[in-house]
């Protein structure tokens, strides 16, 4: 039968029965006596000990463990593209900058060099460079790890000591990789305990490509390209958030496709790692009770977290999984949909993405 800790209460009680049992005649009941103020105090720390055991139990399982236990548990289940083992450790963003200088030519800004974008992330260069009347390039490298660190194309940057030289880069500053959530590591862990390593089978290639820092989905074909040909799928959902919907660039597919290379059996005959398609779905949603900024964030927020969890190329989005997005969401009280169509994908590569969601104003004709 499942374990229940006692209540303190049941375990005074236990203690005193303990006692009265082993020394005939005592009685730990009367109140303010010494076998009473004894007794309620060995029964504290028997309840103490108690509850730490409740605890320890649910760190020896990876499914329930907080997060330095689930370490522990990653630690010995997973091993990383990197050669680390456990949680994948945040990564600095690295990249090419170009150096302007407006007033002085000539200028050699040495290695180590600061620079400082407007956000206040902070990058050091990594080469002797000297101003030019062109833009000069220079490989910089974040100093503190993580997404904050990447950069769009023609952010501005300070350089540290050279007044009227400005930086804007000219290839994104990418490569910055937050540390791994306690969610993705407890999912990672609990796929390697259930689906051990085979050699080479479906879900060896999923676990690699996961293995990567940053790859956060993937999805392998066998057989889609031919015999002994290999597919795999990968998406960079928090990495890609905000520039690509999540989607890959070609240097996390590179990543990727480098580290299974090391890991894969010779014997397969072709093997590629791509970026699925976008699709984008909508929702058309109707009569929305209450209808406020805030409930309409959740909507799509949970719409959003719905395609996260059920969304894989060529899959389908059915109404129902819409339906039940939005119904679920804190607050909303009612809502219709105006069309009930499911989002049938135009091919095994596309993969499911949120696109407008649209309230009170029915769905285009051509769905109708």
């Amino acid at each position: 039968m499942p374990w229940s800790t006692p209540t303190l209460k049941t375990v005074r009680g236990l203690v005193r029965d303990s006692i009265r049992g082993s020394l005939p005649g005592a009685d730990a009941s009367v109140p303010n006596s010494v076998l009473r103020v004894m007794s309620d105090a060995q029964g504290a720390l028997c309840h103490l000990t108690l509850q730490y055991i409740d605890w320890l139990a649910l760190q020896l399982m990876p499914d329930t463990a907080e997060h330095e236990w689930l370490d522990r548990h990653g630690d010995i289940w997973l091993v990383n593209s990197d050669g680390t083992t456990g949680r994948k450790v945040a990564t600095l963003a690295q990249g090419t900058v170009q150096l302007t200088n407006s007033t002085l030519f000539g200028i050699t800004v040495p290695t180590g060099t600061r620079l400082s974008a407007p956000s206040g992330a902070e990058y050091e260069t990594l080469s002797d460079v000297v101003t030019a009347p062109a833009d000069v390039p220079v490989e910089v490298r974040a100093l503190d790890p993580g997404i904050a660190g990447n950069l769009d194309p023609g952010t501005a940057l300070s350089v540290e000591g050279f007044d009227g030289v400005t930086t804007g880069s000219s290839t994104d500053v990418t490569g910055g990789v937050d540390e791994e959530s306690d969610d993705d590591l407890r999912i990672r862990v609990l796929e390697r305990i259930r689906q051990p390593p085979q050699g080479g089978a479906l879900n060896d290639y999923v676990r690699w490509a996961k293995a990567v820092p940053g790859c956060t989905r993937a999805w392998c074909y066998p057989l889609e390209m031919g015999i002994g040909t290999v597919t795999v799928r990968v998406m960079f959902d928090d990495l890609r958030a905000l520039d690509n919907d999540g989607f890959p660039f070609a240097s996390d597919l590179a990543a990727v496709e480098g580290y299974i290379d090391t890991v894969r059996p010779v014997a397969v005959k072709d093997f590629w790692v791509l970026a699925p398609l976008k699709q984008r779905v909508e929702a058309y949603i109707n009569a929305l009770n209450p209808d406020t900024p805030a409930v309409r964030a959740a909507i799509e927020l949970s719409l959003q977290n719905m395609l996260l969890d059920r969304a894989s190329p060529g899959q389908t989005i059915y109404a129902a999984w819409k339906y039940e997005a939005i119904t679920n969401t804190p607050d909303v009280i009612s809502f219709s949909m105006a069309t009930a169509l499911d989002d049938i994908m135009p091919s095994p590569g596309h993969i499911a993405v949120l696109g407008d969601v649209v309230y009170g104003a029915g769905p285009p004709s051509s769905l109708v």
